[in-house]
């Protein structure tokens, strides 16, 4: 399950038919059925990690089109993610920065939107209230998990930030120091 699929599915039943992609070259193979609109008038902005991608001139056309009537898809909402060389900004940022100058609001279809939840609760045949979602991200990945009925363990790595987790208003179910704590977590209940 990935958002890329998702937001095929979700331009399909939008009946979005040609969209502009901001997407990595690299994802653009998952994104194949979507028809790419370029610069010109389009039924969709989709929206996901471009790295240094994300240009003026890039955000400004998509920025045109939205403001033309097109509607805005982000395949994830995340702020930052973590590399090696330290934290990066995500495709959140530009996400929220085309909201505001195009005075819309984006359909999210990956983190932390509820349908993304959904869909891989639906695809492991599992309940909400008996599944828990593991992740780095406060926001992402526990308070989306905890918004759709799942727990919400945080664990302390990747792109983990004691000071972010504090600010929250976000509780996790449950916070461990690594994910190879779970498994004797997991096996006391």
């Amino acid at each position: 399950l990935t958002p890329a699929a998702l937001a095929v599915a979700h331009c399909r039943e939008a009946g979005y038919e040609r969209v502009a992609l901001l997407v990595a070259d690299a994802l653009r193979e998952d994104l194949a059925e979507l028809r790419d609109g370029g610069d010109g008038p389009v039924d969709a902005v989709v929206v996901g990690d471009l790295g240094e991608g994300f240009t003026y001139d890039r955000l400004n056309a998509a920025f045109r089109q939205l403001v033309g009537g097109a509607a805005l898809v982000a395949l994830q909402r995340n702020r930052y993610w973590q590399r090696q060389d330290g934290p990066t900004l995500d495709a959140g940022a530009f996400v929220v920065a085309l909201e505001y100058a195009g005075e819309t609001q984006a359909a999210v279809v990956g983190k932390p939107s509820g349908a993304f939840f959904a869909a891989a609760l639906d695809e492991l045949g599992a309940q909400a209230a008996t599944a828990v979602m593991v992740g780095d991200d406060i926001e992402g990945d526990v308070g989306g998990a905890q918004d759709a009925g799942l727990a919400g363990v945080l664990v302390r790595t990747g792109k983990y930030r004691e000071a972010s987790a504090a600010a929250s208003t976000i509780e996790p179910t449950l916070t461990i120091d690594s994910i190879a704590d779970l498994p004797a977590l997991l096996s006391r209940r």
